[in-house]
């Protein structure tokens, strides 16, 4: 967001500079306004544009960590949905609102003292516009089509200055006003927005003028300009009278009419906002980090130490005292995380939950940059981002003496409730006839189970035999760091097929992996319930849980289960373990896992061991 706000007070910035330089003198006023109204606007759509064409990419300049660093120390920090303790606003947020309601209140007194006047006046309506006298006043404005305008004005000549007005009133110069009065509500921040309205009240003003001035004597006009009136502070009406624009706008009514010529300086938006949207749609992307060894110790810069080898550790505040302060440093990031932590609650009604690597530098002057974090959304990657912020300044770290960059890591786990909720989501899945998994007389019987004594536990078991058998775990999800709970429901309808699949997880590509498994379901006996086949709807959760490190520890778990090495192939090459840790995880572009009868089916007896197959982007 303050990316946002910057960029859109620097293009109204170089609009203004343009204007102000090269169109600010001219007399085609009518085009000033709409370059003022519309480059303003342009302003605040720009930064959301990206064009293809225009797309570079940008390398960021700042050293990346090696990878053997992310998880180099620390065990997750599990942190759940807690209740909310009411408003949780930075003090940034509440002086953003604290002053948007400021504005807002202002304003709301500049409508209450208009409507005073209009209260307190004489109304007499015409056709084009309601006339409203003050008494013992020489105001003279405008407002929408009320024209407010002082008895003692009344008994000067005032013909030219009600013709004045209705140029404003025909021309719903009002809206301009109040449209750049409510930017000042939302951007009260941004100087931009006050010097944009200062510039189209000018331009009302020039324009009025120049109509006014056809109709009626020139040197007249002028006459009248300089006489003194009252003038109203209210910002978004407008006053025939502002002794700061007197001047301005009898050098302009003096000014002869600019050649059309000089309208081509119009063009010169062409290239600025060519150049903004060559801007906006630049992508930052990461160098590409080289290799390093594993067994390094110390990055790339020779003053920048790995926490678990730098002599002296970062001291966070309140362990300058403690006996072993790494302890203590460990123990106060838990305590500051769990601290701060805040469910996003976009998050939790998309069911998405997972673990969030976080990185960042202790710098050699104790304050946190750099901050780098891998996680399954963006949704908890800036919840973890918002909370390393707020870390305090800390004792930097040193090693021989000399206070060096310390690199630290830590995995924050987000979990939802896992209360077994599949009762309460069958029951919102139940159609009319529909009979739940736990409630139906005979359970639908899977195939196998037909001699089972508990029918029920056979099916559940099976259920997870089918799971496990047919699983992989997707390429894409590993490579984004998405884990979670899918939670899949469907049903086994009375002859036995399995329709209308339903999923709520983190991502869809863990949905679409339930799905795969779920559509393939052998056909089953159907359940019955009191002596009648019906649709019975079963529920059940699938935990993605990535495992720590490499390439050889995304295929670790045959190893686990069988006891055995299994086989390595790539691109139906043969390969050893040794060659399969040394792949570079970003240059694969799938992963399958044979275990059981599909794997000696493929592999002969060799394939007991189960297989891994491999496949490398060409």
């Amino acid at each position: 967001m303050i990316q946002y706000i910057l960029e859109c007070i620097a293009f109204q910035l170089l609009f203004l500079v343009i204007y102000d330089f090269f169109l600010k003198k001219e007399t085609f006023f009518q085009w000033n306004r709409l370059y003022l109204i519309g480059t303003f606007i342009l302003s605040l759509i720009l930064p959301w544009v990206k064009i293809e064409a225009f797309k570079q990419q940008v390398p960021q300049t700042f050293a990346q960590y090696p990878e053997y660093l992310w998880g180099l120390q620390n065990t997750d920090v599990v942190v759940q949905i807690q209740e909310s303790s009411g408003w949780n606003l930075t003090w940034q947020e509440g002086l953003l609102y604290g002053g948007m309601l400021v504005a807002l209140v202002l304003f709301g007194l500049k409508i209450r003292q208009l409507y005073l006047l209009r209260k307190s006046g004489e109304k007499f309506t015409y056709p084009l516009f309601t006339q409203i006298v003050i008494t013992n006043s020489n105001i003279a404005f405008s407002f929408l089509k009320s024209i407010f305008i002082g008895d003692k004005v009344l008994k000067m000549k005032h013909d030219t200055i009600i013709a004045h007005e209705l140029v404003h009133i025909r021309q719903r110069h009002t809206y301009d006003l109040l449209f750049f009065e409510l930017m000042r509500i939302v951007g009260w921040f941004n100087p931009l927005v006050y010097v944009y309205q200062n510039r189209i009240s000018e331009l009302h003003e020039f324009i009025a003028d120049a109509q006014v001035s056809k109709e009626h004597r020139s040197d007249h006009y002028e006459q009248l300009l300089a006489q003194v009136f009252q003038t109203e502070h209210i910002s978004f009406i407008n006053q025939f009278f502002t002794q700061s624009l007197i001047k301005k706008r009898i050098i302009m009514l003096q000014k002869s009419k600019s050649k059309k010529v000089w309208q081509l300086k119009y063009l010169l938006l062409v290239p600025m906002v060519l150049g903004m949207l060559l801007y906006t749609s630049c992508e930052v992307v990461p160098k590409s980090e080289s290799k390093e060894s594993i067994d390094s110790t110390s990055l790339k810069s020779g003053l920048e130490f790995a926490y678990a080898v730098v002599d002296e550790a970062p001291i966070f505040p309140g362990c300058e005292d403690a006996e072993d302060k790494r302890a203590c440093f460990n123990e106060k990031i838990q305590q500051h995380i769990g601290k701060h932590f805040n469910y996003p609650q976009e998050a939790q009604d998309a069911n998405i939950e997972g673990r969030v690597s976080v990185m960042f530098n202790i710098n050699s002057e104790g304050i946190i940059e750099n901050i780098k974090l891998r996680g399954p959304d963006k949704l908890l990657e800036d919840e973890v981002e918002r909370i390393i912020k707020r870390l305090p300044k800390m004792t930097p770290g040193k090693n021989d003496g000399v206070a060096v960059n310390v690199p630290f890591s830590i995995p924050v786990q987000f979990k939802l409730d896992d209360g077994d909720d599949s009762d309460v989501e069958e029951e919102r899945y139940l159609n009319e006839g529909d009979i739940p998994f736990a409630v139906v007389d005979e359970v639908p019987i899977f195939p196998g189970c037909e001699e089972a004594d508990d029918k029920r536990a056979c099916f559940n078991e099976k259920m997870q035999q089918h799971i496990g058998k047919h699983f992989n775990y997707p390429k894409a999800a590993v490579d984004a760091n998405i884990e979670g709970r899918v939670s899949a429901m469907f049903l086994i309808t009375p002859e036995g097929t399995i329709e209308n699949i339903k999923m709520r997880g983190p991502d869809k590509l863990l949905e679409d992996e339930v799905e795969r498994i779920i559509n393939r379901l052998p056909e089953m006996t159907s359940g019955k319930h009191k002596g009648k086949a019906v649709n019975v709807p079963y529920s059940i959760p699938v935990n993605f849980k990535l495992q720590e490190g490499s390439t050889a520890n995304m295929v670790s778990e045959i190893s686990k289960e069988s006891e055995v090495e299994p086989l390595y192939y790539v691109n139906d090459r043969k390969i050893t373990k040794l060659e399969m840790e040394a792949i570079d995880p970003n240059t694969i572009e799938s992963i399958f896992i044979l275990k059981d009868e599909k794997a000696i089916e493929k592999y002969g007896e060799e394939g007991k061991k189960g297989v891994v197959e491999i496949r490398i982007k060409k």
